[in-house]
């Protein structure tokens, strides 16, 4: 089981998140802004992060990072889930899920599709939370366009 974050180390894990996503903001054109969730989208012990991304293929990207005690959780919503063509899309995304590393694709209770995964907190380093964004983000522009034309053809 992964070691729990005491306090002091949570604290400081959420600050240097904090100084970390303000610094690509400034350093990254990808990078539209970055936001806090409050306490009422978070659970007691966490800390919630939006980090929206402007893209080629989809226009905007939005990943959201959940620091809690023991991972820090990262999700970006790609596609809601098409009726049409659910068995080609759900084919296509678990093909993809074989080929990711740090993250895979899930259909979410809403009905729609997302790329999620987790890192253990004690392993959250500036160059994990930049693959982290930077895989999430990658692969919606790769996968996005095949989604669409899949989900959407008549």
């Amino acid at each position: 089981m992964d070691e729990a974050l005491g306090a002091s180390a949570f604290s400081q894990l959420a600050s240097d998140i904090d100084r970390w996503l303000a610094q690509y903001l400034v350093c990254n054109d990808a990078m539209l802004a970055v936001d806090h969730g409050g306490p009422d989208d978070c659970g007691a012990g966490e800390r919630r992060w939006y980090v929206r991304l402007g893209g080629e293929q989809k226009e905007f990207t939005t990943v959201w990072l959940t620091l809690g005690q023991r991972t820090l959780r990262y999700e970006t919503y790609v596609l809601p889930w098409p009726p049409q063509h659910g068995p080609e899309i759900f084919e296509l995304v678990l093909r993809r899920n074989e080929q990711l590393v740090g993250c895979h694709y899930s259909v979410g209770i809403e009905d729609a599709i997302f790329l999620r995964g987790e890192v253990a907190a004690v392993g959250v380093t500036e160059a994990e939370l930049d693959r982290v964004i930077g895989t999430l983000f990658a692969e919606v522009e790769r996968t996005f366009p095949t989604l669409v034309r899949m989900a959407f053809e008549r």
